[in-house]
């Protein structure tokens, strides 16, 4: 994906730049510190994805977000990151159409796992002439809970209760953590834990040890 970053800072600008040029067939092709800039570069260099600051110094992101849905680009996905938590704020992301809205700060790992969804729901709809129901709730990130379509082997009253355990975790859990509070193998908790990240339902992060593999860890949502 050809991503533009667009943030008034500087120095944050150039970290995302590097968050966003470390993720497996993503380019940065352009800064923009002004919403003006943001908007003259995505007239002109169509990015498949923008990063959009709200504070900008001279029109709020969320203006720019509409124009780019009014405007004559290629509608790119846009992505909120942010330092503003207001509700108000948040709500017009949502009614913006903003694919996900982050909260400064994060790290590279979270960036890159929202990059990689939208580049999945991007991917999914390239081509299609119409969409399946599974498609359309796999874009909208607007499963309810357990998928009504599991892959084979996995059951739905094994699936919700694998879901209510993540749900009430108190941060993240390993596959090893949920098979013991689901009393599963580590092996059968994984497969459900990744088929809820494939369906867009949970996230994954890696956290790293002093020793061996990272170890993968999963919450409820996206």
């Amino acid at each position: 994906m050809k991503v533009l970053v667009v943030d008034d800072d500087f120095m944050v600008a150039r970290v995302h730049s590097g968050y966003v040029a470390r993720i497996p067939g993503c380019t940065v092709v352009g800064v923009a510190h002004t919403g003006g800039d943001a908007l003259r570069m995505a007239k002109a260099l169509r990015p498949d994805l923008v990063l959009l600051d709200v504070y900008l110094p001279d029109v709020s992101g969320l203006e720019v977000l509409r124009l780019l849905r009014t405007g004559a680009t290629d509608d790119p996905f846009v992505l909120m990151i942010t330092a503003a938590d207001d509700s108000v704020t948040v709500t017009g992301a949502l009614h913006g159409g903003a694919a996900h809205y982050l909260v400064k700060p994060f790290d590279a790992a979270v960036l890159a796992q929202h990059v990689e969804r939208i580049g999945r729901v991007r991917g999914r709809l390239a081509g299609l002439d119409r969409a399946g129901q599974d498609d359309i709730d796999t874009v909208f990130g607007s499963r309810p809970g357990v998928a009504t379509r599991l892959p084979k082997g996995l059951t739905s009253t094994t699936a919700r209760i694998v879901e209510k355990v993540l749900r009430d975790a108190d941060g993240d859990l390993s596959a090893s953590e949920c098979a013991e509070r689901t009393e599963l193998s580590r092996v059968s908790a994984r497969r459900y834990l990744e088929h809820f990240v494939e369906t867009g339902a949970a996230v994954v992060r890696q956290r790293y040890g002093g020793t061996g593999r990272p170890e993968r860890r999963y919450r409820w949502g996206a």
